[in-house]
């Protein structure tokens, strides 16, 4: 499973990635978990269609008034989109963001 995680400038993005592919490790899933910036999305979703499209983007809570228009542009591309809890930052160990990944390709964690 091909995962993005999208929020405005990349920091908090990263965090998020770096817990959901451990938690994925510890459950033994194979996942590939990229950290992008907002403006990044449909560079990133467009050039991911040739090679190996993207499964599941989540979307960082701040970026919620955007959320809509956002979630349109993955599924142009194939991709499902959610929108991270607010609550996500303090995630410790990325098993919600796992979750929501997982609950989004319709896989039951």
């Amino acid at each position: 499973m091909k995962i993005l995680v999208v929020c405005g400038a990349g920091a908090s993005s990263t965090f998020v990635a770096l817990r959901l592919r451990r938690s994925a490790t510890l459950r033994g899933l194979t996942v590939s978990v990229t950290a992008i910036t907002e403006t990044d999305l449909l560079v990133r979703l467009s050039a991911a269609v040739a090679r190996s499209p993207v499964d599941v983007v989540l979307i960082g809570p701040h970026l919620a008034p955007a959320f809509v228009a956002m979630a349109q542009q993955c599924a142009d591309h194939g991709a499902q989109a959610r929108l991270l809890p607010t609550s996500i930052f303090t995630d410790r160990d990325g098993e919600a963001a796992l979750d929501l990944a997982l609950n989004a390709m319709g896989a039951h964690p």
